[in-house]
């Protein structure tokens, strides 16, 4: 009992609700820090989709993406299974994932002895002494596509086309000869299978032929039983592919052909889709189990379950996570559909910009729940969604920001369990990692370069200025650092956080070497991603490995132990140099050198990685490196046109929310919706590229949380485009669920609940005047100490929940 009453005291502080003792309704809320009865959160459209990339609606469960299209006479789903992956050691036995075919003896000696003693290195010199030709490096595969093929109407009324993200729930609905058909498609995590119900609102009215397809020649499909199922292998490799479509139909006649599963007079027919491979991230050989088996049971135990069964659990488990947060920032949905919304976006005062930008915000957390579960590989460069058998950038893990940037909105914005596929990748990464850091820098721990794919590509290929990347494993473990900063997890960072960060370590601890210049240990070669010469100490290297070493002493700290290796690492880092030196015209340079120009508006701004991600620059703690900050990014930002990609804007709107000007990361984020946003809301480089979601649903939790310097600072970069509004549910580190309301710019009310307990410092204006805070639980006042002129202290306990408003 004492736990359920807590459990709703959480959620009535947090929805800045005051009700009557808990009732049974209210006892039994998941989460705490929504309000309840919500508005829908939708997508929707009042035609079919006729372009893939930049109209369909995507669904997913993690492993299962579709994209739905929505015609008329012929509906259309193409779907993807995060495993099928082209390439690797099937593809060619001599794949070495990138690790040098044959010996270089001298090469990466020869490689620093000219740059430090000659300077600066145009890329090509360094990819001819350092690169090779990509071998079997393969491409993440589309996998199939499902058909309702029926009769195209003479006239058809009230078309609408939804994606509900809300419940994660597509929906076509349309009216033809009288008729109102329904489509409703979801992917299921629970079940593991794609669902789709096609029904009528007059009995008998349901006909049509499901086909299944596949892009790859060695794939044939069969029908028999109502199930259609489509196996064969990857010409490439020979991986092993399967997919399974189960046709139920309620009423009516349904018959099997070599043309595909035909229903005729039903009152509605129910489809089950399931789809797996023979992959298995098991270096080196990546080899599992056939499909068959596993898909079928998959398609099996769905499809005992009725319709809305499968519906039940599948919201049950999607809005557990989805429905934490919420953000009211004054929008009003306006009746129009999604594609002109965003056409008549200008993000300025009316409450239908401020719909869109929230439902922007929205869609972030509804794309990495669909693209990231446990289970299967990470999110890539396009979530789970894919149509081409060659995919731009092979629709791969890019490590010099692009999968980071995937999970930088997974820990603020309340969706950590999303992290698992990626923690697991990283480990999976670790024992090519391991060869690549012993075959070409002679050193132990674990390193992987620019990109990588399912085979563990960890080594280089010869693209100049985006082979080497060194930093990637150091930057990648910052994930697992924070996941144990936002929700204090002992065990986690034990047993799967620190092991990783030490073998990044160990690798730089070999490979740091003395600048001659100044004797401070620097990474040598160094280039900062995609841009400018190969130097020694780029800023970028060494603020990851700064990052990287002060991580790993502070999980060191909270764990004991290890004492040698720690103090190895201590003196290291006492000796890096930072990477952060103020330039000729007032920047943070990028280079070790003075080499930055002022007219230059590159989309990579890496010399800024010490503001974000990482957390050596704040205008809290280092004032004149944070105005440098600002005078490079200002300078890198350009103008406001459609030239920077969306990662790239996305990644400024983060910057300048850390630089805490509010304004200037709204003005980012709004020309991400004008210039790199599809009519169906997908980010685009161009081409569709999802990074540039998850990073503007991130910049907009940096604007209204911030927790990386140890202070839990509300409303840190608020803009002007919202003087009003509310939000609930977000994370800050130390085990934080947060929320505040605000009022023509100012804090009305802020809401904390601590999961472990313990203290923690706030920071709002709301301190600067006359306050209180109090137990939510009790109503009696909490004590705290004033820390700043806008900073308090207090202690907080285990399942506290606490209450700060202007008295």
């Amino acid at each position: 009992m004492v736990k359920i009453r807590r459990q709703w005291l959480v959620c009535a502080l947090l929805a800045g609700m005051v009700v009557p003792p808990a009732t049974p309704a209210l006892a039994g809320t998941p989460v705490c820090g929504t309000p309840p009865g919500r508005d829908r959160q939708v997508l929707w459209y009042n035609q079919p989709a006729t372009d893939w990339e930049g109209q369909t609606l995507p669904i997913g469960n993690g492993a299962l993406g579709a994209t739905v299209f929505g015609g008329v006479g012929q509906e259309h789903l193409q779907f993807n299974e995060k495993t099928l992956w082209s390439g690797g050691p099937g593809a060619d036995p001599a794949y070495t994932g990138g690790n040098w075919e044959s010996p270089r003896p001298g090469a990466l000696a020869e490689a620093r002895k000219t740059i430090l003693e000659k300077g600066p290195q145009q890329p090509e010199a360094m990819a001819a002494l350092l690169g090779q030709p990509k071998r079997a490096y393969g491409s993440y595969q589309p996998f199939g596509d499902v058909y309702l093929d029926g009769v195209e109407p003479a006239e058809v009324k009230d078309y609408r086309r939804e994606l509900d993200i809300s419940r994660a729930v597509s929906r076509v609905s349309y009216v033809a000869d009288g008729v109102r058909y329904t489509r409703e498609a979801f992917a299921s995590y629970p079940d593991g299978a794609i669902v789709v119900r096609v029904s009528a609102d007059r009995r008998g009215a349901v006909s049509f032929t499901t086909r299944l397809t596949s892009p790859h020649q060695r794939a044939v499909v069969s029908a028999a039983g109502g199930r259609l199922t489509l196996a064969g292998k990857l010409a490439d490799n020979g991986m092993a592919l399967e997919a399974q479509v189960l046709v139920r139909n309620q009423g009516g006649v349904r018959t099997e052909s070599a043309a595909g599963v035909k229903v005729a007079g039903a009152d509605s027919v129910t489809l089950v889709l399931a789809a797996g491979t023979d992959y298995a991230h098991h270096y080196p050989d990546y080899q599992g189990e056939a499909p068959h088996q596993r898909v079928g049971a998959t398609v099996d135990s769905a499809a005992r379950r009725s319709f809305d069964d499968l519906l039940a659990r599948h919201e049950r488990d999607y809005r557990a996570l989805y429905d934490r947060v919420a953000l009211d920032i004054g929008q009003q949905m306006p009746q129009v559909p999604t594609d002109k919304l965003l056409a008549a976006y200008t993000g300025g005062q009316g409450a239908g910009d401020r719909a869109l930008e929230a439902l922007f915000f929205n869609y972030g957390r509804y794309l990495l729940v669909s693209s990231s579960r446990p289970g299967s590989l990470p999110a890539n460069l396009q979530g789970v969604w894919n149509q081409y058998p060659s995919a731009p950038w092979s629709a791969d893990y890019h490590v010099n920001i692009n999968l980071q940037m995937n999970y930088w909105p997974a820990e603020v914005t309340n969706l950590g369990e999303t992290t698992p596929p990626l923690f697991d990748f990283i480990d999976r990464l670790r024992p090519r990692g391991r060869e690549t850091a012993k075959s070409m820098f002679g050193a132990g721990g674990f390193v992987l370069h620019n990109e990588t794919n399912a085979f563990d590509f960890t080594g280089v290929h010869d693209w100049p200025t985006a082979f080497w990347f060194p930093e990637s494993a150091a930057w990648l473990t910052r994930h697992l650092w924070e996941h144990y900063e936002f929700t204090q997890d002992r065990k986690f960072l034990r047993e799967k956080a620190y092991p990783i960060l030490r073998d990044a370590a160990r690798f730089w601890l070999d490979t740091l070497v003395a600048d001659p210049r100044d004797g401070k240990l620097v990474a040598v070669p160094s280039y900062s991603p995609e841009h400018g010469p190969y130097t020694a100490g780029a800023a970028m290297s060494q603020q990851v490995i700064w990052d990287l070493f002060t991580n790993l002493l502070d999980a060191g700290e909270v764990l004991g132990g290890d004492q040698a290796f720690r103090a190895g690492v201590a003196a290291a880092r006492a000796k890096l140099d930072p990477g952060l030196r103020i330039g000729s015209w007032g920047q943070l340079q990028e280079w070790k050198e003075d080499l930055d120009d002022p007219a230059d508006t590159h989309r990579h701004v890496s010399q800024l990685y010490g503001l974000h991600p990482g957390r050596q620059i704040s205008p809290l703690t280092t004032p004149d490196l944070a105005a440098a900050a600002a005078k490079s990014l200002a300078a890198r930002e350009g103008g406001p046109d459609a030239s920077a990609p969306g990662w790239s804007r996305a990644w400024k709107a983060n910057f300048w929310a850390r630089l805490q000007k509010g304004d200037s990361a709204f003005a980012a984020l709004r020309d991400q919706l004008r210039f790199q946003t599809l009519p169906n809301l997908w980010d685009t480089h161009p081409p569709f590229q999802i990074d540039g979601n998850f990073g503007a649903t991130a910049a907009v939790a940096e604007m209204l949380v911030q927790s990386q310097t140890g202070t839990v600072h509300l409303l840190p970069a608020l803009p002007a485009a919202w003087p009003s509004g509310r939000v609930d549910g977000l994370r800050a580190r130390g085990a934080f669920t947060v929320g505040a309301t605000w009022r023509a710019g100012q804090a009305a009310e802020l809401r904390l609940c601590a999961d472990k307990g313990g203290e923690v410092t706030v920071k709002n204006s709301l301190f600067t005047s006359s306050f209180r805070v109090v137990d939510a639980r009790t109503g009696t006042a909490v004590r705290w100490t004033r820390t700043g002129a806008d900073t308090i202290r207090l202690v907080t306990r285990p399942g506290g929940a606490y209450l700060m408003t202007a008295a």
